[in-house]
């Protein structure tokens, strides 16, 4: 019997801005969830863009997923599951899928800080800024974003990049985030996000 290849821990780079995603491995099954899927699929091309253009600057990803009680399974169990999914739920699972080099962590309930490795990891990158997207808006993306910024980020959670069961459950958590916690809520699609808030 061949001997097994000794584990290779992972390489964490170092950058002082990362981008997080909350819960786009989904399977959005829950009741009145149909209003989130059509926000989440449009959410999704959105949010693969920005990806694309932040990876291009170097900045890296880091996934942070429900594990939706499944405390036998791991991430590519969940990614599996969603990926197969007929309709837009399978889609947005595939097409925000990780890519190679991507950062995952695993999270039992809303926010991304809560019970899980996210802030020792960030602390071993250096990170000072958190792009934050995903799904939902008002609630564990608002959450994650609400204890990145009492840790000390600096936060940008991209208006276009999330989703909410409802127009208006959406506009209040972002409002929230600006005038309670100072992030910057501006959609992706404008200008760089620099320091000021809007």
């Amino acid at each position: 019997m061949s001997p097994q290849p000794a584990l290779k821990p992972t390489v964490v780079p170092r950058a002082t801005e990362v981008l997080l995603l909350v819960d786009v491995i989904n399977p959005l099954q829950f009741p009145n969830a149909a209003s989130l899927v059509r926000d989440a699929s449009k959410a999704a091309l959105t949010i693969a863009s920005l990806k694309a253009r932040l990876r291009a600057r170097g900045v890296p990803a880091i996934y942070a997923n429900d594990n939706y009680g499944t405390w036998h399974s791991e991430f590519t169990n969940i990614l599996a599951e969603c990926s197969g999914l007929s309709g837009h739920r399978g889609v947005i699972a595939r097409t925000l899928a990780p890519a190679e080099g991507d950062l995952v962590i695993l999270k039992p309930q809303h926010s991304a800080f809560h019970s899980t490795p996210l802030q020792h990891l960030l602390n071993r990158m250096d990170a000072k800024k958190l792009v934050i997207v995903g799904f939902a808006t008002d609630m564990c993306v608002m959450l994650s974003a609400t204890d990145a910024r009492m840790s000390g980020y600096d936060v940008w959670v991209p208006s276009d990049c999330t989703a909410a069961e409802s127009p208006s459950r959406k506009t209040y958590a972002l409002q929230h985030l600006r005038r309670a916690f100072d992030c910057s809520v501006r959609a992706s699609t404008r200008t760089r996000h620099r320091s000021s808030r809007s």
